[in-house]
C-alpha cells in the first residue's frame, strides 16, 4: 500500500510540471508564429546554404549570414604599386593587396584595375591627386556619363560608401536584381545598421561581401581587407529591393544621404525599419 501511494503521489505531482512544461511550448510556438505573421517575407531560394526570403509582390527579399568578406575596390588608394609582388600582409601601401585583384599575374586584373593606355599589359598609376602614386581600382557599378575609366569619380569609393557585393552567380540568378539596386544591413549583435547600394560583382563565393564602408557602419573598428579582420562579430540581415535601381534617371552617382533617403522611402513599403527586428527573429 505504501509503494501504491507513493507512485500516485508522484503522479499527481508531476502532472503540473508536465502541463506547464506543455503550456510553454506551446505559447513559444504561438510567439514564433505570430512574428512569422508579422514578418511580410516567406521562404524563396537557398543559395550556398544561405536561405533566402522575399515578399509576395517580390519587390524585396533578404538573407542573414555571418560571413564577411571586405571589398576595398573602388577606393582611390586600393592599391598601390609599392606592394606588387610582396607577401600580403596586413598592412601596407595600399589599402589591400594587388594579387587579391588579380594583378599583375592573373588575366581578369584589367576588370579590378584600370590599364594604362600606352602601355595596356600594365595598371595606370594616378599622375596626381589626393592619391597620387596609387592604380585606379574599378567597381562593377560605374557614373555612365564620365567617359574616363582612369578617374576615380567614376567608381564607388568602398572607403566612405557602404556597397554589398553579388557573387557573379547569384547576380546572375532571376529576382536578385541589379546594379545599383538599394539595400539595408541590420547587424543582430551591435543593432547597427545602414543602407547600402548593390555596387560589384565578385567571385562564386558565398554572400556576406561588402565594402569597407559597411562593415564600419555596422561597428566595425577599421575593417581591414587583407586580413578580414575588425568587422564586429555576429549575424548581419541584409535586405535588397531588387530593380529599385529602375526608379532613379541615373545608376551612380548618389551620396550616402541620398541613399539613406531613398531607402527610408522603400522601407516604407514594407512597414518601416521595425521589419528589420521582427523578420530577424522570425528567420
Amino acid at each position: 500500500m505504501r509503494e501504491a501511494a507513493k507512485e500516485d503521489f508522484m503522479k499527481r505531482r508531476m502532472n503540473p510540471l508536465l502541463a506547464a512544461g506543455l503550456l510553454a511550448m506551446l505559447l513559444q510556438g504561438e510567439i514564433r508564429q505570430a512574428e512569422a505573421a508579422d514578418c511580410p517575407f516567406a521562404d524563396w531560394r537557398t543559395y550556398k546554404n544561405t536561405e533566402l526570403r522575399r515578399t509576395a509582390d517580390h519587390k524585396a527579399y533578404f538573407w542573414i549570414t555571418s560571413r564577411t568578406a571586405i571589398d576595398a575596390d573602388g577606393a582611390p588608394r586600393a592599391y598601390h604599386p609599392d606592394d606588387v609582388g610582396t607577401p600580403c600582409g596586413a598592412t601596407g601601401a595600399g589599402l589591400d593587396c594587388p594579387a587579391n585583384a588579380g594583378y599583375p599575374n592573373k588575366s581578369w586584373w584589367p576588370t579590378v584595375l584600370a590599364a594604362d593606355p600606352a602601355n595596356p599589359g600594365k595598371a595606370f598609376v594616378q599622375p596626381s591627386g589626393p592619391a597620387q602614386g596609387f592604380f585606379v581600382s574599378k567597381t562593377a557599378l560605374q557614373d555612365s556619363a564620365n567617359g574616363n575609366e582612369r578617374e576615380t569619380a567614376r567608381y564607388v569609393d568602398a572607403s566612405t560608401i557602404p556597397y554589398v557585393v553579388f557573387p557573379r552567380p547569384f547576380f546572375q540568378l532571376a529576382g536578385t536584381g541589379k546594379l545599383g539596386d538599394l539595400g539595408i544591413a541590420y547587424h543582430l549583435q551591435t543593432g547597427k545598421k545602414t543602407a547600402f547600394i548593390v555596387a560589384d560583382i565578385g567571385p562564386d563565393e558565398p554572400l556576406g561581401e561588402g565594402s569597407i564602408a559597411l562593415f564600419q557602419a555596422l561597428g566595425g573598428n577599421n575593417p581591414n581587407p587583407r586580413t578580414g579582420g575588425g568587422v564586429a562579430s555576429g549575424k548581419v540581415l541584409y535586405l535588397v529591393f531588387p530593380r529599385s535601381v529602375e526608379q532613379r534617371a541615373r545608376k551612380w552617382p548618389m551620396t550616402p544621404a541620398q541613399i539613406d533617403q531613398a531607402v527610408e522611402t522603400l522601407l516604407g513599403t514594407i512597414g518601416g525599419e521595425s521589419v528589420l527586428q521582427t523578420c530577424a527573429s522570425s528567420g
